[in-house]
């Protein structure tokens, strides 16, 4: 059995799935986000964007600084986990 090298502990995302991202043509922090739920996990990319950067940086000849930071989606407004186990509608 392989090893993989996981790159997103929240969304199990590997290493060679990154890469075959690239390879298929994901070429950007943003896109590959959409592709493959990069950073949207409870840690929102602390831990994978930083190593993502490095894959895509050596995949693409780019400088690490030169690659964009996928843009930051937070929650429209602030929910508690009561409100959500809540079977009330609130409006």
């Amino acid at each position: 059995m392989m090893k993989r090298s996981i790159v997103c502990r929240c969304e199990d995302i590997s290493e060679e799935e990154v890469i075959a991202a690239i390879e298929e043509g994901y070429t950007d922090l943003e896109e590959l986000r959409k592709r493959l739920r990069l950073g949207m996990g409870p840690c929102q990319g602390r831990t994978c964007i930083p190593l993502v950067m490095r894959i895509l940086a050596k995949k693409t000849g780019k400088r690490v600084e030169d690659i964009p930071l996928p843009t930051s989606r937070p929650p429209v407004i602030p929910i508690t986990l009561g409100a959500l186990a809540s079977d009330e509608d609130e409006e």
